[in-house]
């Protein structure tokens, strides 16, 4: 039982830092500033789909930020999802006064692929956007978590495809589960992730959202200007950073 025990809080607590590896049971103060240390701001990809909503990022893609991310992601370290989630929190806050409406902030989390999220055990968005929403009412924003976005068909692994590529995998991959429109109409909408790249999944996400909104005859919630969605990440390409035009 003591084995299983420790194996069990390796993976749910990891003893190394998840971002430089140091022995930790925590990430140390270095790699927490470089999640958290900065105030998120926009980021744009080159080139910028069609239909991308603004975008805010807390941290670039790289170093430390990368290895936490792929530790959460990929190895099972589902103890970072805390501190993962509030920087998302973060770079949701930075751009809720944006958000039109009222109510509550709901985070709709961009779906991983059903084979991905098999493979892994989990799905990292949503895992991250429920710790962002728990951050968010902990400092007293009103938010919450609505899973309403679905995978329609399958798609092929986004590892190695272009930004071009990744466009035409996901064209119309995604769908709004029925009735969700009077969720949507409940609150601010954020689109939340934990990386953007290209920003193909983000669009896609939000074309479906659009598309769902528009399509139940019921929903209060309408997206036709840029103004009227929202998206944040954990995390996006250091070159999104450096085209930001605000």
């Amino acid at each position: 039982m003591r084995r299983w025990w420790r194996e069990f809080t390796g993976l749910v607590l990891p003893a190394a830092c998840g971002g430089c590896g140091r022995p930790r049971t925590e990430l140390c103060a270095g790699c927490r500033a470089a999640l958290l240390g900065a105030a998120p701001r926009r980021v744009r990809p080159a080139p910028e789909p069609d239909g991308l909503p603004v975008v805010r990022a807390a941290a670039p893609y790289e170093n430390a930020v990368r290895a936490v991310l792929l530790a959460h992601k990929e190895r099972g370290a589902l103890g970072l999802a805390g501190v993962l989630g509030s920087a998302l929190a973060d770079a949701v806050r930075a751009g809720a006064g944006c958000v039109r409406g009222a109510g509550p902030l709901l985070l709709v989390p961009v779906p991983s692929a059903r084979r991905s999220t098999a493979a892994r055990g989990h799905d990292p968005a949503r895992r991250i956007a429920l710790a962002a929403a728990a951050e968010l009412r902990r400092t007293g924003t009103p938010a919450r978590v609505l899973g309403v976005l679905r995978q329609q068909r399958a798609v092929a692994d986004q590892s190695g495809l272009g930004a071009g590529q990744r466009r035409a995998n996901l064209a119309g991959a995604l769908e709004v589960v029925d009735g969700s429109g009077r969720l949507l109409a409940g609150g601010r909408v954020v689109l939340v992730d934990d990386l953007m790249t290209t920003g193909a999944s983000l669009a896609e996400a939000a074309r479906a959202l659009r598309a769902g909104a528009s399509a139940d005859a019921g929903a209060r919630w309408k997206n036709t200007g840029e103004q009227a969605l929202r998206a944040a990440v954990v995390s996006a390409s250091p070159s999104a950073f450096e085209i930001n035009r605000n």
